[in-house]
């Protein structure tokens, strides 16, 4: 019996299981942080300011920065998305050179493709890597808060790196693979 015609090892599918629920609450929290501050910020400027100004009262009345706040969330919020597609199977799938082989090739052939992709993402995941340390070489600060801007940065390349390791585990272990949709929405 092969490695990938055996199920899973429980811990596996524990680790995979608890990443995708760590990865689900990173990006259900940035959204919800985006809605939360554009939601305050509008509700503010629309509501409070008339407020304000009828009673002379000098002062911003939306939330300071919600917009640059917001696209730091967004690149956290996307960044982890690429995981949870991986392991939801619902990227995008182009369906070129699927009838090339037969279908009893396919298993490995998800295999081999599995093992392709992971090195790819492992490669873009460099690359994202090489432009966090190009940020924080330079010094680069998050405008209107004055910090360094890696840590957020460094969302691009975890999240390629996310899914270029959950590919890998899909190589080793089939059983851990996604059912792809009968369609694409």
């Amino acid at each position: 019996m092969s490695v990938g015609s055996r199920g899973a090892p429980p811990v596996a599918r524990l680790i995979v299981d608890g990443w995708h629920r760590v990865e689900c609450l990173i990006a259900v929290g940035a959204f919800g942080f985006i809605a939360l501050v554009l939601i305050l910020d509008v509700a503010g400027r629309e509501l409070l300011a008339p407020l304000y100004r009828y009673f002379g009262i000098k002062g911003a009345a939306g939330v300071f920065a919600a917009q640059k706040m917001s696209v730091y969330a967004l690149v956290i919020g996307s960044f982890a998305g690429i995981g949870i597609a991986t392991a939801t199977a619902s990227h995008l799938l182009p369906r070129v050179g699927f009838t090339w082989v037969p279908i009893a090739w396919w298993p490995a052939m998800d295999r081999l493709a599995d093992t392709v992709t992971g090195f790819f993402m492992v490669g873009v995941a460099y690359y994202g890597w090489v432009y966090v340390q190009s940020s924080m070489a330079a010094g680069l600060r998050a405008q209107a808060f004055d910090i360094p801007i890696w840590p957020i940065q460094a969302a691009i390349p975890l999240g390629f790196l996310s899914a270029a390791i959950r590919y890998f585990f899909f190589a080793l272990w089939p059983a851990l693979r996604p059912e792809a949709p009968a369609f694409q929405e």
